[in-house]
């Protein structure tokens, strides 16, 4: 299962000091990997894979929320 040990690899990754597009990208391949994850879901009923996706999806919320910045005021 490839998608699972990207998912994994891209949970492990820090995300420290990351410009604004490395941001955006990051972003788009968290919600690449929960949209591939759900396809395998779909099918197996695996409660390990919604862990998976919720974890990552947490990852992603953290990663939208420095995109948009904080609240004016």
């Amino acid at each position: 299962m490839e998608i699972i040990n990207e998912a994994l690899a891209f949970e492990q990754a820090k995300m420290k000091n990351m410009s604004t597009s490395d941001r955006v990208v990051a972003s788009r391949e968290a919600k690449r990997l929960v949209l591939a994850l759900n396809e395998i879901y779909k099918k197996t009923k695996d409660s390990s894979l919604m862990d998976i996706m919720k974890r990552i999806t947490a990852k992603k919320r953290r990663i939208e929320s420095r995109l948009k910045g904080k609240p004016l005021i």
